[in-house]
């Protein structure tokens, strides 16, 4: 078996639409104004081109790891729902929400009802998150770091109940030969974020994956490519973080990228080479940027 495998995140897609005053409350007073400072770093042009890119490389799924709209705002969803669309049919894309996409309270029905197409098991049309989507081979767990915060954080949390249904999920699909993706916004190890933006429950998930292993762990939320490793039963476990697939300033490894793996069976053990392509430095055209080493 030979699986292509995309994953982008964080394109923080604009332009923002204009919030009535009733939006402009807590948190979003401080992350309109934030936004305000930065919308320039985020490119639609050169989203446009990176979808482009990706899909001309004819992965057979696609996963993007959250953090599509800005402020959570219900006019945003709307913008993210026909983005969302555009990266291929709905069985061939896998999404996991980030914190802006949680960005208050009121925005997580938004986000549930926004989401479901991307979102539902195989085994159940709900909204639910670990969720599972088997394609052939691969087992996709989609996991929810997301929740609202205060502001100025912007950290995440799974909890018992999600930590829990995790280890079933990768015990079951490891027994079915199943090479196991993780899908998460979060950086899930500690020191993946600077303190107010990690998993508070990192540890616990560390624990998960030293019991019942997994063969791929990806996310976000940096906006660049990140590599680092969790122990596992049978060796360390790869986790990868892309950038953001909309930022133009930055070094080579925090312009706008996606990353590609192969993932394939050799024998009775799995084998994934991993590789980014991105905007090319000084240029306005989408290129190989370059492997990652997985160690």
């Amino acid at each position: 078996m030979s699986f292509r495998l995309a994953h982008l995140s964080d394109p923080h897609i604009g332009p923002l639409p204009k919030p009535a005053l009733r939006d402009l409350m807590g948190k979003r007073l401080t992350g309109y104004m934030n936004w305000q400072r930065r919308a320039h770093i985020h490119n639609m042009d050169v989203l446009q081109l990176i979808v482009e890119d990706m899909l001309a490389q004819k992965p057979d799924h696609v996963a993007m790891t959250g953090d599509i709209v800005n402020l959570g705002m219900a006019a945003e969803f709307t913008l993210a729902k026909d983005w969302l669309a555009s990266l291929g049919p709905q069985h061939q894309v896998s999404f996991v929400p980030g914190n802006h996409d949680a960005y208050m309270n009121e925005s997580m029905s938004w986000l549930a009802e926004t989401f479901l197409p991307w979102t539902g098991s195989d085994t159940s049309p709900h909204y639910g998150y670990p969720y599972l989507r088997q394609r052939e081979e691969l087992a996709i767990i989609g996991l929810s770091s997301a929740i609202p915060t205060a502001p100025f954080l912007a950290s995440g949390h799974l909890g018992v109940q999600q930590c829990e249904a995790l280890a079933e999920l990768l015990e079951q699909t490891k027994s079915q030969g199943h090479a196991r993706i993780i899908l998460i916004h979060h950086p899930p190890y500690r020191k993946g974020a600077t303190i107010g933006r990690g998993l508070r429950d990192s540890d616990q998930f560390a624990k998960i994956i030293a019991r019942h292993g997994a063969e791929l762990i990806l996310h976000g939320h940096n906006h660049r490519t990140m590599l680092a490793h969790l122990p596992g039963p049978n060796g360390p476990v790869p986790i990868i973080g892309a950038g953001s697939a909309s930022a133009v300033p930055g070094t080579p490894r925090h312009h706008a990228l996606y990353n590609l793996y192969e993932i394939k069976r050799d024998e009775q053990r799995w084998t994934i080479k991993a590789s980014s392509r991105g905007l090319l430095p000084g240029t306005h055209s989408i290129g190989a940027i370059g492997p990652i080493e997985l160690g």
